[in-house]
């Protein structure tokens, strides 16, 4: 399955997930100078805007406030996540499954790897059965895909970056989220690297509106189908002006310049 222009998760072409997996993640430490985000109808309210396809969330959060807004948010649901306490290599245990996920009604499915790490095998072998069972439910697979390891000196490299695109197209994945590899240029090779997959652009930690907009405007000429996106938005102080930028550079191919 590639994602058809049909999709829920796509408009003109492209997609902006609103990604909001943190708490999990990296925990309440990334709410700090935003505390009214801790409570997860902050940014439910956020994925109601136009400019979010799709809000990618975990179980907890899925269960307890999706119910509300499952007819104005399409659903990524993901599916797998470790936490900041945990000292050894990355490694994102699975913690529900795909048919659970369709049952409080995904419309996707997300799940993080980290090729280079010791655990790398077994993190290929967890994502086997994910990837197989929501091609049964027909729900298209986001991977995360964020080279880590020992024996990996530079993350970000514009090799380092194609190969994390290769291998979400490698294994089965219908987007796959990567970092910006520092040039326009290193992004479009990963764009070549992931064939048919759709390239999403990591947002990262949060910058100025300007810093955000023109990377995002630069990769989306390098070819990727759009972002992946959370402390960019939820974190702001103005997260709907943000997101009005957004859908303007991403969906209505306007330019950083003109939305500032």
């Amino acid at each position: 399955m590639h994602v058809s222009d049909d999709s829920p998760l796509v408009r003109n072409g492209k997609t902006i997930v609103l990604a909001h997996d943190h708490g999990l993640e990296h925990g309440p430490k990334q709410f700090d100078g935003v505390e009214e985000r801790l409570d997860p109808t902050e940014v439910f309210e956020m994925a109601t805007h136009d400019a979010v396809t799709a809000l990618a969330v975990g179980k907890g959060l899925t269960e307890t406030y999706y119910p509300s807004y499952d007819d104005e948010v399409n659903l990524l649901a993901k599916l797998n996540g470790g936490s900041d306490l945990w000292m050894g290599e990355p490694y994102a245990p699975q913690n529900w499954s795909v048919d659970y996920a369709a049952e409080l009604g995904a419309d996707a499915v997300g799940y993080t790897v980290y090729p280079g790490v010791n655990d790398e095998p077994r993190m290929f072998e967890d994502f086997r059965p994910v990837q197989e069972r929501a091609r049964d439910h027909d729900l298209p697979i986001a991977m995360w895909s964020y080279p880590r390891g020992q024996a990996i000196k530079e993350h970000r490299s514009r090799d380092v970056i194609a190969y994390a695109a290769r291998i979400g197209l490698e294994l089965g994945g219908d987007f796959v989220k990567v970092k910006y590899p520092r040039s326009p240029e290193a992004m479009a090779h990963a764009v070549d690297a992931a064939g048919d997959t759709g390239v999403l652009l990591s947002g990262g930690s949060k910058t100025s509106d300007r810093e955000f907009l023109e990377l995002v405007e630069r990769c989306l000429d390098a070819g990727v189908s759009g972002l992946a996106v959370g402390r960019n938005v939820w974190q702001r102080a103005e997260p709907y002006d943000i997101l009005d930028k957004l859908e303007a550079v991403v969906f209505e191919d306007a330019s950083a310049d003109d939305v500032l």
